[in-house]
């Protein structure tokens, strides 16, 4: 049997260019020996206390983190394994749906995916922080805090070595063998020793079909 590789994405669920390339990965998850691991990242955690941000992003991340809680009391509630079909269908309702951030939207997802409705109650409640803390900073220290969601930790060219990235910003998310060779594309530049950055000027917004 070919052997699985394990690589692991970092979401905020409210990140639309997150949501992009999560579908994308499991695209990837298809056409290559890959098993897609999904972590809790917050924005809320990256921006607080940063100066330059405006009113109205304050104001979203004041609401966003609503859905990271509730990510990260199922996890703990239900195993880290929860993490794909739930965002999933927290995913859905933000992006697609344009739920707000409120009960209905978690109470819905939560309950789509076999969980407890009541695990809705910890997007008010800051018990579960310390633990999305310590998600959040695993997930960044390898490619520190200037970027944002989403991050891939990935098994690198040399055995027992992960390389560590944000993104890749793709839209809309290839599909089938496309979205293979941009694994294959993203995991050699990664690896790359002392390879650092390859961007463009972004002309497109998230194209969700």
């Amino acid at each position: 049997m070919t052997q699985r590789d394990s690589v692991d994405m970092w979401f905020d669920p409210a990140c639309p260019w997150a949501w992009m390339t999560s579908r994308w990965l499991l695209e990837v998850e298809k056409v290559r020996p890959l098993d897609i691991r999904f972590n809790v990242m917050s924005l809320s955690v990256l921006n607080q206390g940063r100066d330059g941000l405006t009113d109205s992003y304050r104001r979203l991340m004041d609401r966003t983190w609503g859905p990271v809680r509730v990510c990260i009391a199922a996890a703990e509630a239900a195993g880290p394994q929860v993490l794909r079909d739930l965002y999933t269908a927290l995913g859905t309702r933000i992006h697609l749906r344009k739920y707000e951030y409120d009960a209905r939207l978690y109470t819905e997802a939560l309950t789509e995916v076999g969980l407890d409705p009541a695990l809705a109650d910890a997007a008010g409640s800051d018990a579960w922080d310390a633990a999305l803390r310590a998600s959040h900073d695993a997930g960044m220290k390898p490619v520190g805090n200037d970027v944002g969601t989403p991050v891939i930790h990935a098994p690198g060219p040399v055995d027992g070595e992960t390389v560590a990235f944000f993104g890749p910003v793709v839209t809309p998310a290839p599909k089938g063998e496309a979205a293979g060779r941009l694994w294959d594309g993203v995991l050699l530049v990664a690896g790359t020793p002392g390879f650092y950055e390859l961007k463009r000027s972004r002309e497109l917004g998230p194209i969700f079909d």
